[in-house]
């Protein structure tokens, strides 16, 4: 048997797999009746955690994009466990529809790529998702722009007030070290050496 047939055939013989996806915010609240919903829903296999949705990189997130299959479906007992924006939310479920799985919310009955209307609904989550993108590039700009005219520090505020920084200068000119100026206003000595002179 060639490596293409043996291909084919593992492909054939391969189960499809129920998986479920919990999160919860904060290590209060229990998962409790995500985990119950899931089981009842079919999953035999559920990754959970205790992490914000904001959070990028979600490690159990992570481990089931990676599991899944062709066929596999992956179900969640709402969207807003999966992500917190439509421009994640759509990321996620394209990767799973591009490893040729399916995506399912128990709650909204729209989100399931298996049928046409879920279909549909992650191409309007696409094209969402652009659009969140752009509105969210162009207030972030403008937020700028305008704090900018406005004379706002843009970053983090400085670890010394202008005074030490002129003192610190001065004592630099005078021959103080780095080190001994750092331990005196109690910060590192690139902070000192950033400094001009």
């Amino acid at each position: 048997m060639g490596y293409k047939t043996r291909k084919i055939c593992s492909e054939r013989t391969r189960k499809t797999a129920a998986f479920g996806y919990a999160r919860v915010n904060t290590y209060g609240q229990t998962l409790d009746a995500q985990l119950e919903q899931l089981r009842k829903a079919g999953c035999t296999k559920i990754y959970r955690e205790k992490v914000t949705g904001a959070q990028a990189d979600r490690r159990e997130l992570l481990k089931l994009l990676k599991a899944i299959g062709p066929s596999d479906v992956v179900t969640v007992t709402r969207i807003d466990r999966l992500a917190r924006s439509t421009f994640d939310l759509f990321a996620i479920v394209k990767q799973i529809v591009d490893a040729k799985a399916q995506f399912r919310s128990l709650a909204e009955p729209w989100a399931d790529t298996g049928t046409s209307i879920g279909r549909l609904m992650v191409a309007v989550l696409g094209g969402l998702a652009d659009v969140e993108r752009d509105l969210i590039r162009t207030r972030t700009g403008e937020g700028r722009s305008r704090a900018k005219a406005r004379g706002q520090h843009m970053g983090r505020p400085p670890k010394l007030t202008p005074q030490q920084q002129k003192e610190a200068r001065r004592r630099r000119a005078e021959g103080a070290t780095l080190k001994e100026l750092a331990k005196s206003y109690n910060v590192g000595r690139a902070t000192i050496s950033r400094l001009a002179t």
